[in-house]
């Protein structure tokens, strides 16, 4: 017997970022958005312990050991439910990796429905949401899907209402970048700043729930981005090329540095996907409509 999960990637349609905490993170009004790019984790058991294994574009970058938030979701549900983690967990990766696209907290809260389903824990969903808080900032949505507004760390989310689907790009840049490297960079830039509390505009969760991508493209804002771009400059011609292809918005996604593209529809999308891998600046681009469910146990 072994159970499929497939969860989505994210796009931040608003990340608002407050100054650093004593404990080192930070508050944020992340507006977060589930996208149709995909990772599937399947979960067999397993008589020999934990185990990981991973296939498809960028593989050869993801963990394979227990640092693995999908290895860490396993170990955190067998010890709450006293059993022991003997489960091989394969991922099949389809969303970027390091891309600011949430590829990892997917596979966490994949993993953890997978061997919710695989180990009969009959876990609630507080009870797994709670477990994907522990795990990280971004899990939680990956868990949830569709829209959300997280605040805390990002971990404490409230459901958003999505009027219609919204068409979108992204160009997966020739690296990736460390998110605690970013905020880190966030916060040198910050300095001597006075940095406001942050708060959901909004103006995005109108555009949201009435599905107005022009609206929407108005008012999408990252905190981040100019952190991203400081680390990344090169980012800066990959949003210049997406503008210039007719997109009605150009955005570092998250923590980047993938680059994300809101389109009127899904052949203004198809378009300016071809004008981006003509542009030479980045390496791939992908194509993706949302809101979608979260986690979602395969047949």
């Amino acid at each position: 017997m072994s159970v499929t999960v497939r969860v989505p990637a994210k796009v931040n349609v608003q990340l608002a970022v407050g100054a650093a905490r004593p404990d080192g993170f930070h508050d944020l009004a992340n507006v977060f958005l589930a996208v149709s790019l995909y990772d599937e984790i399947t979960a067999t058991p397993a008589a020999d312990g934990l185990r990981v294994t991973c296939e498809g574009p960028d593989a050869g970058q993801v963990p394979l050991d227990r640092t693995n938030l999908a290895a860490r979701a396993a170990e955190a549900l067998a010890a709450r439910y006293g059993r022991a983690p003997d489960v091989h967990l394969h991922i099949a990766k389809d969303i970027p990796v390091a891309g600011g696209m949430a590829g990892g907290s997917a596979d966490g809260a994949g993993a953890l429905l997978a061997c919710d389903a695989l180990w009969g824990t009959g876990a609630s969903r507080e009870e797994l949401l709670e477990i994907c808080a522990e795990l990280g900032s971004d899990v939680p949505f990956s868990l949830v899907g569709g829209a959300a507004l997280g605040t805390g760390r990002g971990e404490r989310l409230t459901e958003l209402e999505v009027g219609a689907d919204f068409h979108w790009v992204f160009a997966l840049a020739v690296r990736g970048l460390s998110t605690p490297a970013v905020f880190r960079e966030f916060d040198r830039l910050g300095e001597g700043l006075d940095i406001p509390e942050p708060v959901a505009d909004q103006a995005v969760l109108d555009a949201l729930a009435k599905g107005d991508a022009a609206a929407l493209a108005v008012a999408v804002t990252n905190d981040l981005q100019p952190a991203a771009l400081s680390l990344f400059p090169e980012l800066s011609d990959t949003l210049a090329a997406g503008r210039a292809a007719g997109a009605l918005a150009a955005i570092v996604s998250g923590s980047g540095p993938t680059t994300a593209f809101l389109a009127t529809d899904a052949g203004s999308a198809s378009d300016i996907a071809g004008v981006l891998r003509a542009s030479g600046t980045c390496r791939d681009v992908r194509t993706a409509s949302g809101a979608v469910p979260g986690a979602t146990v395969l047949d």
